[in-house]
């Protein structure tokens, strides 16, 4: 990327990009609450996208087995005895009963009905029925098979589809993967694996996601440290649908006292054995003596991985929306995932999952999260309804803030003065998503 020319930013460019804008489609209140707008989204949207299903590494030996509901439907991904990863139809082929009921564990070389006893090979040919001979078509071991789905991976996810003529899936994410090309995702670890069901429709993530206009009023915590003005962050669109958005880690630009050192980026350089008083009066440029400090420091502290990251990569929240519903947000230290998904009945209600990944660091049995410090392992899955978590987070949780302002949202999106959305220019991002949704809604995707 350092060949690419670069924008007003500094930031290279890629090639694919081009900058934000749109074609002007409104964006009516009732794409969130309307039932007839969600069955639209399932019927030519959802059954023709990727998803993203879990870990690779939840998958460990022949038998081990993720299950993943989308609305109506259920996917397992299972371990083959070769090695293969196979998503098949959670569903039993005789009588329609699904074969599994909790989210994730292992079996012994087949899925086994509960409600008569059928067994299914992890590849989803029937191995075993009762009373075979009672068949007038026949026996149905061999012949009978689950429904498969397209299953591929990358970078340690493993994703599924509907759609048996999808796109490749290194295809479809394009250009993700060449994004993420200096990091080994495949080796991290997710140490936060957090579920909420929000009172809220499942767009409002790839909204909030798509721009950063409303940090300094959601979240002004980040202002001493977080350069959320238009001025100075990257904003690209890819043809694809994906987005990527760069904000670099230094003192807000929109604020008079930027150049002021304030406590936390006090915090944040003296960390790396930079004084602040050194950047007193000019604490912008603390983000590149950051830089070359994390290059000369960080492979002697463990962070090996330090050693393949560009320098802008070595400090800056880089934000990638992959169409429609996931967003991947990297920094030095890990991984944000970011998935939404939609309620099975209700457009007022979805699933919101946070998961956050890390690098492996020499000598760190222990990782800094927004939940404190979380061992290094993978997480246990934690699940709960938004409003309950609420009452159990500190104050200055960014995850609560986005989700208390998504649920007000909701209700104001139903009101009859609502009509489209008035957007400033570095939110086009926004208005480009809901462009996309469209294009898949009336056939030209």
């Amino acid at each position: 990327m350092a060949t690419l020319a670069e924008d007003r930013t500094g930031y290279p460019v890629h090639p694919d990009a081009r900058p934000p804008s749109a074609r002007g489609d409104p964006i009516g209140g009732d794409r969130y609450w309307s039932k007839d707008f969600a069955d639209r989204e399932w019927e030519h949207m959802w059954k023709r996208v990727w998803h993203l299903g879990g870990r690779v590494s939840q998958l460990e030996e022949p038998g081990d087995f993720i299950v993943h509901d989308f609305r109506h439907e259920s996917v397992v991904m299972v371990r083959q005895k070769d090695g293969a990863i196979r998503a098949l139809f959670n569903v039993c082929m005789h009588r329609g009963n699904r074969l599994l009921s909790v989210s994730e564990g292992s079996v012994s070389g087949a899925l086994t009905c509960p409600y008569h006893g059928w067994k299914w090979g992890l590849d989803g040919v029937l191995a075993q029925v009762q009373d075979p001979e009672d068949f007038p078509q026949g026996n149905p071991c061999g012949k009978l098979t689950l429904k498969e789905l397209r299953c591929e991976t990358w970078g340690g996810f493993i994703f599924w589809s509907f759609d048996p003529d999808a796109p490749a899936l290194l295809d479809y994410l394009d250009p993700i993967p060449t994004l993420f090309a200096n990091r080994d995702l495949e080796t991290y670890t997710r140490v936060v694996w957090q579920t909420l069901r929000v009172n809220t429709n499942w767009k409002f993530a790839s909204d909030n996601f798509n721009e950063a206009y409303h940090i300094p009023s959601v979240h002004p915590q980040f202002e001493p440290m977080i350069d959320d003005h238009y001025s100075t962050t990257l904003f690209e669109m890819y043809p694809n649908g994906h987005n990527r958005m760069i904000e670099k880690l230094q003192p807000s630009s929109r604020y008079p006292d930027a150049q002021q050192v304030k406590p936390l980026w006090a915090s944040v350089l003296r960390e790396w054995d930079i004084d602040p008083a050194d950047y007193e009066g000019r604490a912008q440029e603390g983000r590149l003596a950051l830089q070359r400090a994390r290059r000369a420091l960080g492979p002697a502290r463990g962070y090996d991985h330090f050693e393949r990251l560009t320098d802008d990569e070595l400090t800056d929240q880089m934000h990638h929306t992959c169409f429609p519903n996931l967003t991947l947000t990297a920094t030095p230290e890990g991984l944000h995932v970011f998935r939404t998904e939609p309620d099975a009945e209700d457009p007022n209600w979805s699933t919101f999952d946070y998961w956050y990944l890390a690098p492996p660091v020499r000598g760190m049995s222990e990782i800094p999260t927004l939940y404190g410090m979380r061992p290094f392992r993978e997480a246990e899955h934690s699940s709960g309804e938004f409003e309950r978590y609420q009452t159990t987070i500190a104050q200055g949780d960014f995850l609560a803030q986005d989700l208390s302002l998504a649920v007000t949202q909701q209700k104001g999106l139903r009101s009859m003065a609502f009509g489209d959305c008035y957007l400033a220019g570095q939110e086009t991002r926004v208005r480009r998503f809901h462009e996309v949704i469209n294009d898949y809604l009336e056939g030209r995707r």
